[in-house]
């Protein structure tokens, strides 16, 4: 466990501080526990873990990747009840994790982290909670991921509202929208699940699009109880379903990355998507987007587009100029009344650290150094920073697979470091910078070519400057393969 600073550490102690109880911190401690590393402690700011599967709550909020591929190959599960789960059975599966592999006794509930800073001399991190607790650790894993940080709108006005708003990630169930005129603002994905659960319950739904997004069909279904029995009794075959599905998402990265172009043709799934859906015209020429599939996170759906068609729906393509006590104004001088707003407005992905402040070698500040460019190694370590790893840290998110197969290469490839530092009894190791420029640079360098920078959209996967520190731009299993091992003359060892 994580030593309090009071506590004498021994020459052999060893802890190991996780930060986030969602999967990236889970799935860790699993991993410190399979190779036998038990002196480990999970800080989670809240009273439960499941991270963003606990947060996000909202009707219809379900994963867009197949269920067998977002979870873990080591925890696999025979009971999934759909293609694609909801987010109450996500968040049941994490639970679940917590009993099977006993993390709880690790786990500090009600315990946000927010300040780091390394002692050199020692080699040991100092960390101090909200409530000023000081612990110390050898090693930090930080699993917070980049979708805990609601992002709201710089709208004029929007603090004068008087009725009831909320983002979608803190979606407030006291209040009943029965009967409401309700805005939602924000046509991304949360939005599209959102619509078509509500719109049937509300007076009125104005919807508020900025850009239109791309939609497909969404391959979706319940599993009947022969294949889950099929699935448990003969795991070989779940397996085999599991690679399925890996090569299946897999092969979407040709069009992202390697081949652009091809994005082209492959958005007349999208066009017919709409053509099938959508009767009205002019509605169809609203949702219809000018920019290349694949530029834009691509969204999966088969009630969207018909719940656009309500009578009580409308679509509102004008910019929002203010939020008024009682309503909305657009761009063209209109103004629609409501008595709910719900902000459906994603998240600050690039706010990587969130009120934690890092504090690394020679006192450099991790917000500072990241300021302008997030550069990493392979995403998890920063040069001077030692002992301390990120999952899903910049440039390892996807847009085209499970995100839970890049944190599996991440935990195989921070554990090789943990044991590497543990076995040669050192005090840190520290990514060479040389070695970290010249991995960024040749990262920046290939997603030049990539979808998300040629499709002539703007994107959350871009920051302010245009340049994407949250995708990585080639194929997962290349990822894969370049951190499966550990490579010790890329790092400082101390």
């Amino acid at each position: 466990m994580a030593l309090s600073s009071s506590e004498r550490m021994a020459p052999d102690d060893f802890p190991v501080a996780i930060v986030g109880a969602g999967f990236a911190g889970l799935g860790m401690a699993i991993q410190l526990k399979k190779a036998g590393l038990h002196s480990f402690t999970i800080f989670e700011a809240a009273d439960d873990v499941g991270g963003t599967w606990r947060d996000n709550t909202y009707p219809g909020c379900a994963c867009d990747v197949p269920s067998h591929m977002y979870s873990f190959s080591f925890a696999k599960s025979s009971s999934w009840s759909r293609m694609y789960s909801g987010q109450h059975e996500i968040w049941q599966y994490l639970k679940h994790l917590v009993t099977e592999f006993g993390l709880e006794p690790h786990i500090r509930f009600n315990t946000r982290v927010v300040d780091f800073h390394f002692e050199e001399k020692a080699g040991l991190w100092h960390l101090r909670t909200e409530r000023g607790e000081p612990f110390v650790a050898r090693v930090v894993v930080s699993g917070t991921g980049p979708l805990n940080k609601p992002a709201f709108p710089e709208i004029l006005g929007r603090e004068t509202f008087a009725g009831t708003s909320f983002h979608s990630s803190e979606w407030n169930h006291d209040y009943d929208l029965t009967g409401k005129q309700v805005a939602v603002i924000g046509t991304g994905a949360s939005a599209i699940q959102i619509v078509p659960q509500i719109a049937p319950l509300v007076g009125h739904l104005s919807l508020f699009q900025r850009t239109p997004p791309w939609i497909v069909p969404k391959l979706d279904f319940a599993f009947p109880a022969w294949i889950k029995r099929l699935f448990r009794w003969f795991p070989p075959v779940q397996w085999m379903f599991r690679v399925f599905l890996y090569w299946q998402l897999e092969s979407r990265a040709f069009g992202f990355v390697t081949a652009p172009k091809l994005m082209k043709p492959i958005s007349k799934l999208g066009l017919a998507h709409i053509e099938r859906q959508i009767q009205d015209p002019e509605l169809r020429k609203l949702v219809t987007p000018n920019y290349m599939l694949g530029c834009k996170r691509v969204l999966l759906s088969n009630e969207y587009y018909p719940a656009l068609e309500r009578e009580n729906v409308s679509l509102h393509t004008k910019g929002i100029t203010e939020i008024l006590p009682h309503g909305v104004r657009c761009e063209d001088g209109s103004e629609v009344a409501v008595d709910a707003i719900v902000y459906s407005t994603g998240f600050r992905v690039y706010d990587f650290l969130g009120k934690m402040s890092v504090t690394g070698l020679e006192g450099r500040d991790l917000k500072e150094t990241w300021a302008k460019n997030a550069k990493t190694y392979y995403g998890m370590a920063v040069s001077g920073f030692p002992n301390l790893y990120f999952m899903v840290g910049p440039n390892t998110g996807l847009g085209h697979n499970s995100l839970v197969f890049m944190m599996e290469a991440q935990y195989h490839y921070i554990l090789q470091c943990i044991q590497q530092i543990k076995r040669r009894k050192l005090r840190y190791l520290d990514v060479d910078p040389d070695v970290q420029e010249k991995q960024h640079d040749a990262l920046q360098k290939r997603m030049q070519d990539t979808i998300w920078l040629s499709g002539g959209c703007r994107s959350w996967y871009l920051n302010e400057e245009g340049k994407n520190y949250s995708l990585w731009p080639d194929y997962t299993f290349k990822y894969w393969l370049k951190t499966r091992h550990f490579k010790a003359r890329d790092y400082r060892m101390v």
